[in-house]
Parts: structure tokens; sequence; C-alpha cells
């Protein structure tokens, strides 16, 4: 089966700085996957990548939104924020390898039928299986400028090693060649985490599929490992650790320029 059009691949790395009460910071090399919400609509690939499909590399529809459609999910949760985009949606992920997916954050970009951004939908997962949607959006519906800083109320558990108090700040920039995506997080104290995705974009042809494999084979479960690693170091260095407090009463937060 063909491979839905579309699809590229980011081949980069993840960036996390802490600067309280320790400085902790450390870096990977990682890829992602971006593709048209069109491409999940359909099913198609090959053993080495697929949409929709097994395969040693996959992008599933079903580990996004509500676990349904992600088109039904997502202009639902448009609609129930006010925002109007009716043009093309691209989905920023990480995908299965080998079956297993862990996806920290993915990021859909929805736009105006003219083109323009008119807002951010980050998804985000934590490792007690629970997930969060931020929805970055104009407060008076007006486009998002690319680099521009987007804010948020912090409402969801992520790690044990941060309260569930100040703000998100996101960037995003994305090219026809290249996507960046930045999260910083302040807490009432001032910055607390810097972090960062970004990667080179080419398409999803067969040598890129090839190149995945070989250069990530075990790429979801090092994401998995890298995080209780992370946080075995941080526990030995003695900053402070909370609870798992209970899930917000809310699916989503809205955010704003």
């Amino acid at each position: 089966m063909r491979l839905p059009a579309g699809i590229s691949f980011g081949f980069g790395e993840v960036r996390h700085k802490r600067l309280r009460p320790r400085v902790h910071a450390f870096r990977y090399r990682a890829f992602f996957v971006r593709a048209p919400l069109e491409a999940l609509d359909s099913a198609g690939g090959s053993l080495i990548f697929s949409v929709n499909r097994p395969a040693l590399i996959s992008l599933c529809a079903s580990d996004h939104g509500d676990g349904g459609s992600p088109r039904q999910w997502l202009t639902r949760l448009l609609a129930e924020a006010g925002v109007e985009a009716d043009g093309e949606i691209w989905l920023h992920a990480f995908p299965r390898v080998l079956g297993y997916a862990f996806k920290p954050v993915s990021f859909w970009f929805c736009h105006a039928a003219q083109g323009s951004l008119k807002a951010v939908v980050a998804e985000v997962h934590n490792t007690f299986g629970e997930r969060h949607v931020y929805l970055l959006a104009g407060s008076e519906g007006q486009a998002l400028s690319s680099g521009a800083e987007l804010c948020s109320t912090k409402a969801f558990h992520v790690s044990p090693f941060c309260e569930i108090a100040g703000r998100y700040r996101f960037r995003f920039v994305n090219r026809p060649d290249r996507a960046f995506a930045r999260i910083d997080h302040d807490d009432p104290s001032g910055p607390l985490l810097l972090t960062s995705l970004s990667g080179r974009l080419v398409e999803a042809s067969a040598r890129q599929q090839w190149r995945a494999l070989l250069a990530y084979p075990l790429f979801s479960l090092g994401v998995i490992l890298r995080i209780h690693w992370q946080a075995f170091r941080l526990w030995r260095a003695g900053v402070p650790f909370h609870t798992k407090p209970a899930a917000p009463e809310t699916f989503f937060t809205r955010g704003a320029p």
C-alpha cells in the first residue's frame, strides 16, 4: 500500500535544562513525524513505516485525541474554544517504533483557509497514562505569528519535581525544511525549565524510513527510559519531590499570546 501524501520526517534533537535548585541539563538526538490531517484519515505504507497499520515505525490516529477520529476530535475541541480554523491542519509527533509509543507532547498546527496559523493544540501525556491539552489561540481570533510567544497557565502534572504552578511559554517556527518548538516553564519564582524540540524536515521516502529505523531502532523505549533516568538523577541530587495531584477537571486549558 502506498504511503499517504505529504508526510515528512524531522531529524534533530531534544534539549532540556533545569535552572533551579540544581542546574541539570541534557540533550539527545530525536526524530519525529510531520503529517497532514488528511494522512490520518487513511491507511498505507510499507513494512518499515506506515500510517494506521502495523509496521516497524508507525503513526496511528488512535494515539491522539480521544482515540477516535482526530478530525472529529479537533473539530469539537476548536468549536468549544470558539476558534475558527477551516484550513490545513498538521501534526508533529513522535511515532510508534516496534509497536510502542510514548508521546510526551504532540502538536497540531491549525490554519485558516487562507493559510494563516490560527491555533496550536499541544497534547501532553504523562507517565501515569493521563493526558491534557493546551489550546493556544488568539483571544480575538487573530493569526499567530511565527516565533511569537504563546502563554498558558500550567494545569497538568508531568514531573514529580515540578509543582502545578506558574505558566508555560511556547514558541514555534515552522518552515518547509525545518521545525522548531520551544516550551519554557516559569514557576512563581521565575524561569525554571527550558525545553525544545527541533529538526530538519525531509520527505518520508524509503531511504529516510531506513535511516530512521537504523538510527533510532529503540527510540520510543528510549524516550521513557531517559525520562526515568533523568528523574533518578534529580532525586539523587536532592531536588524536592512532589506527590501526584488529582488530574485537572477540564480536558483542555486555553492559552493565548
